[in-house]
């Protein structure tokens, strides 16, 4: 495995296909920086290929801060050119984030802000820290956001709470962040990343295709015609139906034991 300054890739939870990826600029608050992005597409793009990956957790160093979005002192100064180089990386990570084929899971440990929130948001599921507070603060800096939050919180809460975020770039704490949708559960910092871990190896021992194919549906689904989305899941339903792993399952089920899936 690569090592890498800003980013750390933990397999200690490979022989149950989850890994971990922790994002290590403790020191900058976990603020997103070029070399960090770069180091996360790697990171993402190498585990694509690994074959026992059946779900990914991303969490961060620190109890303080998930990430607070782009690192500003690295862009004082940029001219507007290096702001788009810079902001072309961003968006080739978060894309990979958003379209990798297992579920990723994230363990917000503190602060998740602008670009931060925006890459909580892009993961499948999210578990925080009972002291987190998050929030899409780029209205107060003249920008907005512009790795997906304007269209993942809308799909993510009720459309008017979204817009009142968006608007005020106001910080929501855990609670209320669980009360409205943005996040999935939430526990003592203590209790993070062992609960979240517990989360992705239930979800590893099920079926690699099933996995893979109900997140193609729903990603690919939500964003078009109700009849188009349920052509879509057909097409995933019998992608999985003509699979050897249906077979071990129902085999597996009937024999009254765990399940040695194949991923095809």
């Amino acid at each position: 495995m690569p090592n890498w300054e800003t980013v750390e890739l933990n397999k200690t939870y490979s022989d149950e296909n989850v890994y971990v990826i922790e994002l290590n600029r403790p020191e900058a608050m976990n603020s997103l920086n070029t070399k960090m992005a770069i180091e996360l597409i790697e990171c993402l793009t190498l585990l694509e290929h690994q074959k026992d990956l059946r779900a990914l957790v991303l969490t961060a160093k620190g109890e303080k801060s998930f990430c607070v979005g782009a690192d500003l002192k690295e862009r004082k100064g940029m001219t507007n050119e290096q702001w788009k180089q810079q902001h072309d990386i961003f968006e080739e990570g978060y894309e990979l984030l958003r379209n990798f084929k297992f579920p990723v899971i994230a363990a917000v440990n503190g602060f998740a802000l602008g670009g931060g929130m925006e890459m909580m948001l892009s993961c499948d599921l999210r578990y925080a820290s009972e002291h987190v507070k998050v929030g899409l603060p780029e209205v107060k800096l003249g920008i907005i956001p512009g790795v997906g939050g304007t269209q993942l919180l809308p799909r993510a809460i009720p459309v008017g709470l979204a817009k009142e975020m968006l608007f005020r770039g106001n910080q929501v704490d855990a609670q209320k962040a669980l009360e409205v949708g943005i996040l999935n559960g939430i526990f003592t910092k203590e209790e993070l990343m062992s609960k979240t871990i517990e989360i992705a190896k239930e979800i590893a021992r099920n079926a690699p295709l099933s996995l893979q194919s109900i997140k193609k549906s729903i990603q690919t689904g939500l964003h078009t015609d109700m009849n188009t989305a349920l052509s879509i899941e057909l097409d995933q339903y019998y992608k999985c139906a003509n699979s050897d792993d249906r077979l071990e399952g129902v085999l597996a089920f009937n024999e009254k034991r765990k399940p040695n899936w194949q991923g095809k």
